[in-house]
Protein backbone atom coordinates (compact mmCIF):
# COMPACT_ATOMS: atom_id res chain seq x y z
CA UNK A 1 0.00 0.00 0.00
CA UNK A 2 2.87 2.42 1.11
CA UNK A 3 6.42 2.63 2.51
CA UNK A 4 6.39 3.95 6.30
CA UNK A 5 8.92 6.67 6.17
CA UNK A 6 10.58 8.52 9.20
CA UNK A 7 13.20 10.86 9.49
CA UNK A 8 14.84 9.49 13.26
CA UNK A 9 13.92 5.86 14.18
CA UNK A 10 15.55 6.51 18.00
CA UNK A 11 16.32 3.17 18.89
CA UNK A 12 14.48 -0.88 18.85
CA UNK A 13 14.14 -3.46 21.33
CA UNK A 14 12.90 -6.55 20.52
CA UNK A 15 9.28 -6.22 18.49
CA UNK A 16 8.96 -2.57 19.40
CA UNK A 17 10.30 0.68 17.61
CA UNK A 18 10.33 4.00 19.05
CA UNK A 19 10.28 7.02 16.63
CA UNK A 20 11.05 10.30 17.51
CA UNK A 21 8.79 12.48 15.36
CA UNK A 22 4.45 12.13 14.98
CA UNK A 23 3.69 9.07 12.55
CA UNK A 24 1.61 10.54 9.80
CA UNK A 25 -1.02 8.15 8.56
CA UNK A 26 -1.82 8.63 4.74
CA UNK A 27 -5.19 10.45 4.08
CA UNK A 28 -8.36 9.12 2.14
CA UNK A 29 -11.70 10.11 1.97
CA UNK A 30 -14.01 7.11 1.83
CA UNK A 31 -14.28 7.06 -2.19
CA UNK A 32 -10.24 7.18 -2.40
CA UNK A 33 -9.89 4.54 0.62
CA UNK A 34 -12.94 2.15 -1.48
CA UNK A 35 -10.61 2.84 -4.58
CA UNK A 36 -7.41 1.48 -3.01
CA UNK A 37 -5.97 -2.22 -3.08
CA UNK A 38 -5.89 -3.41 0.74
CA UNK A 39 -4.29 -6.01 2.91
CA UNK A 40 -5.84 -7.09 6.38
CA UNK A 41 -3.59 -4.62 8.34
CA UNK A 42 -3.31 -1.14 6.12
CA UNK A 43 -3.89 1.39 8.51
CA UNK A 44 -5.27 5.28 6.86
CA UNK A 45 -6.91 8.39 8.25
CA UNK A 46 -10.47 8.96 6.58
CA UNK A 47 -11.18 12.43 6.22
CA UNK A 48 -14.71 11.79 5.66
CA UNK A 49 -15.16 10.56 8.62
CA UNK A 50 -12.49 12.03 10.73
CA UNK A 51 -11.38 8.72 12.01
CA UNK A 52 -8.31 6.74 11.86
CA UNK A 53 -9.23 3.15 10.09
CA UNK A 54 -8.13 0.14 9.03
CA UNK A 55 -8.35 -2.76 7.35
CA UNK A 56 -9.23 -6.37 8.53
CA UNK A 57 -9.15 -8.16 5.13
CA UNK A 58 -12.95 -8.08 4.27
CA UNK A 59 -13.91 -4.48 5.17
CA UNK A 60 -12.99 -0.86 6.92
CA UNK A 61 -13.40 -0.29 10.80
CA UNK A 62 -12.83 2.41 12.63
CA UNK A 63 -10.69 2.84 15.04
CA UNK A 64 -12.97 4.78 17.26
CA UNK A 65 -16.26 6.41 17.80
CA UNK A 66 -17.03 9.75 15.36
CA UNK A 67 -18.89 12.73 17.06
CA UNK A 68 -22.28 13.51 16.03
CA UNK A 69 -24.86 15.86 16.64
CA UNK A 70 -28.31 15.11 17.32
CA UNK A 71 -31.29 17.40 17.26
CA UNK A 72 -34.69 15.87 18.98
CA UNK A 73 -38.41 16.54 18.87
CA UNK A 74 -39.54 13.87 21.40
CA UNK A 75 -43.54 13.78 22.49
CA UNK A 76 -45.11 11.67 25.12
CA UNK A 77 -48.03 10.24 24.95
CA UNK A 78 -51.38 12.80 25.74
CA UNK A 79 -54.05 12.23 28.52
CA UNK A 80 -57.65 10.77 27.92
CA UNK A 81 -60.16 13.39 27.85
CA UNK A 82 -62.76 13.15 31.44
CA UNK A 83 -66.26 11.01 30.85
CA UNK A 84 -69.46 12.15 31.04
CA UNK A 85 -72.43 10.46 31.57
CA UNK A 86 -76.07 10.62 33.28
CA UNK A 87 -77.25 13.95 35.67
CA UNK A 88 -75.36 15.57 32.43
CA UNK A 89 -71.71 15.01 33.44
CA UNK A 90 -69.47 16.75 31.15
CA UNK A 91 -65.63 15.67 30.97
CA UNK A 92 -62.65 18.21 30.47
CA UNK A 93 -60.23 17.95 27.62
CA UNK A 94 -57.25 15.40 28.05
CA UNK A 95 -53.66 17.19 28.29
CA UNK A 96 -51.43 16.84 25.73
CA UNK A 97 -47.94 14.83 25.87
CA UNK A 98 -45.10 16.85 27.15
CA UNK A 99 -43.17 18.47 24.50
CA UNK A 100 -39.18 18.77 24.29
CA UNK A 101 -37.74 20.28 21.66
CA UNK A 102 -34.17 21.13 20.51
CA UNK A 103 -33.56 21.74 16.90
CA UNK A 104 -32.82 24.97 15.37
CA UNK A 105 -34.21 28.46 17.03
CA UNK A 106 -37.73 27.00 18.02
CA UNK A 107 -39.14 26.90 21.18
CA UNK A 108 -39.47 23.73 23.85
CA UNK A 109 -42.86 23.28 25.84
CA UNK A 110 -44.18 25.97 27.71
CA UNK A 111 -43.18 28.53 25.64
CA UNK A 112 -39.40 28.19 27.15
CA UNK A 113 -36.27 28.68 24.89
CA UNK A 114 -34.93 25.57 22.59
CA UNK A 115 -32.80 22.96 24.16
CA UNK A 116 -29.41 21.87 23.23
CA UNK A 117 -28.49 19.18 20.63
CA UNK A 118 -27.52 15.90 22.56
CA UNK A 119 -23.93 14.79 21.03
CA UNK A 120 -23.60 11.44 20.54
CA UNK A 121 -20.88 8.77 19.15
CA UNK A 122 -21.10 6.22 16.22
CA UNK A 123 -20.99 2.63 17.55
CA UNK A 124 -23.06 3.31 20.93
CA UNK A 125 -26.95 2.18 21.29
CA UNK A 126 -28.93 4.96 22.85
CA UNK A 127 -32.91 4.08 24.54
CA UNK A 128 -35.38 5.26 22.85
CA UNK A 129 -39.55 4.86 23.70
CA UNK A 130 -42.48 5.96 22.29
CA UNK A 131 -45.39 6.53 24.97
CA UNK A 132 -48.94 5.08 24.56
CA UNK A 133 -52.09 7.55 24.89
CA UNK A 134 -54.33 7.51 27.97
CA UNK A 135 -57.54 5.37 28.22
CA UNK A 136 -60.90 7.23 28.02
CA UNK A 137 -62.69 5.91 31.41
CA UNK A 138 -66.79 5.74 31.16
CA UNK A 139 -68.37 8.31 32.91
CA UNK A 140 -67.95 10.45 35.89
CA UNK A 141 -63.95 9.51 35.88
CA UNK A 142 -60.99 11.39 35.04
CA UNK A 143 -59.40 10.18 31.68
CA UNK A 144 -56.06 7.87 31.71
CA UNK A 145 -52.80 9.62 31.69
CA UNK A 146 -50.42 9.40 28.87
CA UNK A 147 -47.22 7.17 29.32
CA UNK A 148 -43.40 8.88 29.14
CA UNK A 149 -41.28 8.81 25.71
CA UNK A 150 -37.88 9.40 26.03
CA UNK A 151 -34.57 9.45 23.73
CA UNK A 152 -31.17 8.11 25.88
CA UNK A 153 -31.54 10.32 29.07
CA UNK A 154 -33.88 12.72 27.31
CA UNK A 155 -37.96 12.56 29.07
CA UNK A 156 -40.96 13.99 27.93
CA UNK A 157 -43.78 13.11 30.66
CA UNK A 158 -47.18 11.97 29.99
CA UNK A 159 -50.32 14.08 29.65
CA UNK A 160 -52.76 14.40 32.66
CA UNK A 161 -56.16 12.83 31.71
CA UNK A 162 -59.42 14.98 31.52
CA UNK A 163 -61.38 15.59 34.96
CA UNK A 164 -64.88 15.26 35.37
CA UNK A 165 -67.25 16.68 38.27
CA UNK A 166 -68.17 13.81 39.93
CA UNK A 167 -64.53 13.52 41.42
CA UNK A 168 -63.21 17.17 41.16
CA UNK A 169 -61.15 16.93 44.12
CA UNK A 170 -58.87 14.79 42.78
CA UNK A 171 -58.01 15.92 39.42
CA UNK A 172 -54.43 17.27 38.68
CA UNK A 173 -52.20 17.43 35.42
CA UNK A 174 -49.16 15.84 34.78
CA UNK A 175 -47.41 17.10 31.79
CA UNK A 176 -47.10 18.83 28.59
CA UNK A 177 -50.47 19.97 28.73
CA UNK A 178 -52.97 19.41 31.83
CA UNK A 179 -56.22 18.52 32.28
CA UNK A 180 -59.31 20.66 31.71
CA UNK A 181 -60.69 21.07 35.05
CA UNK A 182 -63.95 21.73 37.23
CA UNK A 183 -64.43 23.66 40.70
CA UNK A 184 -66.72 25.01 42.37
CA UNK A 185 -64.34 27.18 44.57
CA UNK A 186 -60.87 28.43 44.36
CA UNK A 187 -59.10 25.93 46.26
CA UNK A 188 -60.26 23.45 43.41
CA UNK A 189 -59.66 26.08 40.51
CA UNK A 190 -55.37 25.51 40.79
CA UNK A 191 -55.19 21.83 39.71
CA UNK A 192 -54.33 20.53 36.57
CA UNK A 193 -50.99 22.52 36.00
CA UNK A 194 -48.28 21.57 33.22
CA UNK A 195 -44.73 20.46 33.78
CA UNK A 196 -42.14 24.01 32.98
CA UNK A 197 -40.27 23.76 29.75
CA UNK A 198 -42.96 21.01 28.65
CA UNK A 199 -46.38 21.90 28.29
CA UNK A 200 -48.93 24.84 29.23
CA UNK A 201 -51.81 24.36 32.39
CA UNK A 202 -55.53 23.30 31.85
CA UNK A 203 -58.22 25.76 31.33
CA UNK A 204 -61.21 25.61 34.05
CA UNK A 205 -64.39 23.52 33.79
CA UNK A 206 -67.56 25.18 34.91
CA UNK A 207 -70.24 23.33 36.91
CA UNK A 208 -72.51 26.24 38.84
CA UNK A 209 -76.31 27.22 38.27
CA UNK A 210 -78.57 24.42 36.44
CA UNK A 211 -77.25 21.55 34.03
CA UNK A 212 -77.20 23.90 30.97
CA UNK A 213 -74.08 25.69 32.39
CA UNK A 214 -72.29 22.20 33.07
CA UNK A 215 -68.76 22.41 30.49
CA UNK A 216 -65.63 20.85 30.88
CA UNK A 217 -62.05 23.42 30.50
CA UNK A 218 -60.05 22.35 26.99
CA UNK A 219 -56.74 20.41 27.99
CA UNK A 220 -53.16 22.71 27.94
CA UNK A 221 -51.52 22.43 24.85
CA UNK A 222 -47.59 22.54 24.60
CA UNK A 223 -47.45 25.64 22.55
CA UNK A 224 -50.57 27.46 24.86
CA UNK A 225 -52.87 27.02 27.66
CA UNK A 226 -56.21 25.52 27.63
CA UNK A 227 -59.70 27.66 27.30
CA UNK A 228 -61.80 28.15 29.84
CA UNK A 229 -65.24 26.57 29.75
CA UNK A 230 -68.34 29.37 29.39
CA UNK A 231 -71.64 28.31 30.26
CA UNK A 232 -72.98 24.91 28.87
CA UNK A 233 -69.64 25.66 26.02
CA UNK A 234 -66.70 23.88 26.76
CA UNK A 235 -63.22 25.63 26.18
CA UNK A 236 -60.51 24.71 23.42
CA UNK A 237 -57.62 22.87 23.90
CA UNK A 238 -54.46 24.88 23.65
CA UNK A 239 -51.97 24.83 20.75
CA UNK A 240 -49.00 22.81 20.06
CA UNK A 241 -46.10 23.62 19.02
CA UNK A 242 -45.07 24.06 15.36
CA UNK A 243 -41.44 22.16 14.25
CA UNK A 244 -39.83 22.34 11.10
CA UNK A 245 -37.51 18.99 12.18
CA UNK A 246 -38.48 16.91 9.13
CA UNK A 247 -38.37 20.09 7.19
CA UNK A 248 -41.77 20.89 6.91
CA UNK A 249 -43.51 22.77 9.54
CA UNK A 250 -46.05 20.51 11.64
CA UNK A 251 -47.75 21.03 14.85
CA UNK A 252 -47.84 18.55 17.71
CA UNK A 253 -49.32 17.93 21.25
CA UNK A 254 -52.31 19.99 21.32
CA UNK A 255 -54.66 19.98 24.03
CA UNK A 256 -58.08 18.04 24.31
CA UNK A 257 -61.41 20.28 23.86
CA UNK A 258 -63.84 20.12 26.71
CA UNK A 259 -67.39 18.91 26.22
CA UNK A 260 -70.34 20.92 27.70
CA UNK A 261 -73.96 20.89 27.45
CA UNK A 262 -74.40 23.33 24.77
CA UNK A 263 -71.07 22.80 22.93
CA UNK A 264 -67.82 21.08 22.85
CA UNK A 265 -64.57 23.05 22.61
CA UNK A 266 -62.46 22.42 19.21
CA UNK A 267 -59.14 20.32 20.07
CA UNK A 268 -56.00 21.98 19.90
CA UNK A 269 -54.06 22.64 16.91
CA UNK A 270 -51.13 19.33 16.61
CA UNK A 271 -53.62 16.67 16.95
CA UNK A 272 -55.89 17.46 20.13
CA UNK A 273 -59.56 15.83 19.84
CA UNK A 274 -62.45 17.78 20.19
CA UNK A 275 -65.43 17.52 23.24
CA UNK A 276 -68.49 17.15 22.67
CA UNK A 277 -71.97 18.00 23.31
CA UNK A 278 -75.52 16.52 25.60
CA UNK A 279 -77.81 17.44 22.49
CA UNK A 280 -77.73 15.76 18.94
CA UNK A 281 -74.43 14.00 19.23
CA UNK A 282 -73.28 10.50 21.15
CA UNK A 283 -71.96 12.48 23.89
CA UNK A 284 -68.54 10.80 22.46
CA UNK A 285 -65.44 12.99 22.64
CA UNK A 286 -63.04 12.98 20.05
CA UNK A 287 -59.71 10.86 20.48
CA UNK A 288 -56.03 13.02 20.33
CA UNK A 289 -53.97 11.92 17.08
CA UNK A 290 -51.74 9.22 17.36
CA UNK A 291 -48.01 9.81 16.82
CA UNK A 292 -48.79 13.83 17.67
CA UNK A 293 -49.09 13.59 21.27
CA UNK A 294 -52.77 15.11 21.03
CA UNK A 295 -55.32 15.11 24.11
CA UNK A 296 -57.92 13.25 24.05
CA UNK A 297 -62.10 15.05 24.30
CA UNK A 298 -64.00 15.46 26.53
CA UNK A 299 -67.48 13.19 26.94
CA UNK A 300 -70.92 13.46 28.38
CA UNK A 301 -73.86 11.79 28.00
CA UNK A 302 -76.04 11.14 25.14
CA UNK A 303 -79.77 12.86 25.85
CA UNK A 304 -78.81 12.06 29.34
CA UNK A 305 -79.14 7.99 28.56
CA UNK A 306 -75.88 6.79 28.54
CA UNK A 307 -72.35 6.91 30.43
CA UNK A 308 -69.68 7.59 28.06
CA UNK A 309 -65.81 7.27 28.26
CA UNK A 310 -63.54 10.07 27.07
CA UNK A 311 -61.83 10.07 23.92
CA UNK A 312 -58.17 8.45 24.07
CA UNK A 313 -55.18 10.16 24.35
CA UNK A 314 -53.21 10.06 21.02
CA UNK A 315 -49.36 8.20 21.27
CA UNK A 316 -46.05 10.43 21.43
CA UNK A 317 -43.45 10.26 18.97
CA UNK A 318 -39.41 10.68 18.73
CA UNK A 319 -37.97 12.34 15.53
CA UNK A 320 -34.27 12.31 15.36
CA UNK A 321 -32.15 14.80 13.06
CA UNK A 322 -28.76 14.24 12.03
CA UNK A 323 -25.89 14.76 9.40
CA UNK A 324 -26.35 12.62 6.11
CA UNK A 325 -22.99 11.41 6.52
CA UNK A 326 -24.17 9.27 8.96
CA UNK A 327 -26.42 6.68 9.36
CA UNK A 328 -29.30 5.34 11.87
CA UNK A 329 -29.74 1.43 12.76
CA UNK A 330 -32.43 1.15 15.41
CA UNK A 331 -33.72 -2.49 17.65
CA UNK A 332 -37.36 -2.76 18.49
CA UNK A 333 -38.72 0.11 17.27
CA UNK A 334 -41.55 1.04 14.92
CA UNK A 335 -40.46 3.81 12.58
CA UNK A 336 -42.72 5.59 9.36
CA UNK A 337 -39.35 7.15 8.22
CA UNK A 338 -35.72 5.89 8.66
CA UNK A 339 -32.66 7.88 7.33
CA UNK A 340 -34.94 10.79 5.02
CA UNK A 341 -32.89 12.88 3.13
CA UNK A 342 -33.80 16.46 4.27
CA UNK A 343 -34.12 18.43 0.58
CA UNK A 344 -32.14 21.33 0.34
CA UNK A 345 -29.84 20.51 3.44
CA UNK A 346 -27.27 18.24 4.58
CA UNK A 347 -29.03 16.24 7.26
CA UNK A 348 -31.43 12.75 7.28
CA UNK A 349 -34.43 12.65 9.99
CA UNK A 350 -35.74 9.16 11.29
CA UNK A 351 -39.29 9.55 12.79
CA UNK A 352 -40.40 6.73 15.32
CA UNK A 353 -43.66 5.84 15.91
CA UNK A 354 -43.52 3.23 18.58
CA UNK A 355 -42.10 0.62 20.36
CA UNK A 356 -38.68 0.37 23.57
CA UNK A 357 -35.22 -0.39 22.26
CA UNK A 358 -32.47 1.49 20.40
CA UNK A 359 -30.63 3.75 18.11
CA UNK A 360 -27.22 4.18 16.49
CA UNK A 361 -25.30 5.05 14.48
CA UNK A 362 -22.68 4.53 11.57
Amino acid sequence: MSTLETNSIGKYSGNNVSIDDALNLKSYDTAGRNALTSVAGDAIYNTTTGKVEYYNGSAWVETGGAAIEVEYLIVAGAGAGGGGGINWTTGGGGGAGGLRNSYASENTGGGLSGELALQCTTGVNYAVSVGGGGAGVSGYQRGGEGTNSYFAHITAIGGGGGGTYANYADIFGGSGGSTGSYYNSQTHSLSGKGVPGQGFNRGNGIVIGTNTNQAGGGGGGAAAVGSAATNGNGGDGGAGLSSSITGSATSYAGGGGGAGYSSGGSGGAGGGGAGTNNTGSSGLGGAGTDNFGGGGGGSTTNNNTTNNPGGNGGSGVVILRYPNTFTLAQSGLTTSNINTDIGGTSDKYTTITGGTGTVSWS
